[in-house]
């Protein structure tokens, strides 16, 4: 793993634009930035980044048949008692996830380390799949980078082959975003696509433009009953929503379905340390109120079961200036867990996460996210990356 200084090609903003890559600027600062990008081996891709993905996976899945069967292991983790036998039923039942993010601590020395998984609307999808595909190809034919290069980027191929496997061809495939959400409505947009793409028929709806009939199904503003239905918004947030209840007894199929509130929670990293200790990808993980947390000496993060892009984060540790660096955020309520503190890597000035896809359940490609500081945020940058034969 190295990262490379390159020229920026001088209209990417117009090709992101034209391409629908609406937000490669937010917050009047760069999102997208291909001033420099990291480059790994075939064999490092393969060794360090795919098969420890596909080992999180099966252990993610081991967790959460775990999870699903204690009532009070989900009561531990704040998932609301209501809904603890309607998350088993939806285990039991085999209900297929779609995709997810492990993000990961790597420097391209010791193994990938995991820091939480993106289980339930994970952010950065198309310019995973997609834009930065297209600035490899651009710096290719321009003699930058060798024409053997390529990228750890499967994830268009398999989200099209998964559709396919949840549908048939023809079938309608409902998605759900909150329009004004920019960042939200490109991702699923381009999921939209995806699902097209497999031969299905799909319809965008705003999240608050869904009703629920006298059956329990979930419907359109026409009326239309929704088979399927992925929802960018977050398990957790629609089952305290005021219609929430109904996700107990829909015949709607959702997805990500129900029971993967237990995965896209962080509890789940202590449950994973309790089941698979000392592994080599895994950072020693302790409930709060777990007497084990004392064997962290101290040096910690603190994440709440529920945040989101980094919000309400405490790392204590002696390497900080004072001590202790925190985040701020809503999610100050409810349980925490205590990890063991894992600094990512810097390469110049920046703080380098990778993040891992998985596309049913399967090891789908890689994005890289910098930031000025050691937790990556809604302030954090995409830089793109390519593979050497």
């Amino acid at each position: 793993m190295e990262r490379i200084a390159i020229t920026e090609r001088a209209d990417w903003r117009k090709k992101a634009e034209d391409g629908g890559f609406t937000i490669h600027s937010m917050y009047d600062a760069r999102y997208w930035d291909e001033r420099h990008a990291y480059t790994f081996s075939s064999r490092e891709v393969r060794e360090r980044l795919a098969a420890p993905t596909a080992e999180l996976m099966s252990m993610c899945y081991q967790a959460a048949e775990r999870i699903v069967e204690d009532s009070e292991l989900m009561s531990r983790m704040a998932l609301p008692e209501a809904f603890h036998e309607a998350i088993r039923a939806s285990w039991r039942a085999g209900h297929k996830d779609l995709y997810g993010r492990f993000d990961l601590a790597y420097d391209g020395k010791g193994p990938a380390k995991l820091l939480e998984f993106n289980a339930d609307t994970a952010s950065a999808l198309f310019e995973s799949a997609v834009f930065q595909c297209r600035w490899l190809e651009d710096v290719k034919a321009r003699g930058d980078v060798e024409m053997g290069a390529f990228q750890f980027s499967d994830i268009d191929e398999r989200l099209r082959n998964a559709f396919s496997s949840l549908a048939a061809d023809g079938d309608t495939f409902h998605f759900g975003v909150t329009m004004d959400a920019e960042e939200d409505l490109m991702t699923v947009n381009y999921l939209a696509e995806c699902a097209r793409a497999a031969g299905l028929v799909a319809k965008v709806i705003n999240m608050g433009e869904f009703g629920v009939d006298a059956a329990d199904w979930l419907t359109d503003l026409e009326d239309y009953r929704i088979q399927r239905f992925f929802k960018f918004y977050p398990i957790e947030e629609m089952m305290r929503d005021e219609f929430g209840g109904v996700l107990k007894t829909t015949p709607s199929r959702m997805f990500e379905p129900l029971w993967k509130v237990v995965l896209s929670n962080k509890g789940m990293l202590a449950v994973l340390w309790d089941m698979f200790p000392n592994h080599p990808n895994l950072l020693p993980c302790y409930f709060e109120d777990d007497t084990r947390a004392s064997s962290l000496n101290g040096q910690h993060v603190r994440k709440p079961v529920y945040s989101r892009q980094g919000d309400n984060i405490t790392i204590t540790s002696d390497s900080l200036p004072g001590g202790k660096l925190e985040t701020e955020g809503e999610a100050t309520e409810g349980p925490h867990v205590l990890q063991a503190v894992n600094f990512l890597p810097t390469f110049g000035d920046d703080h380098t996460l990778v993040g891992s896809w998985v596309v049913a359940g399967e090891p789908a490609g890689i994005c890289i996210l910098e930031d000025d500081g050691p937790v990556t945020g809604v302030m954090s940058r995409f830089v793109p990356h390519f593979v050497t034969p």
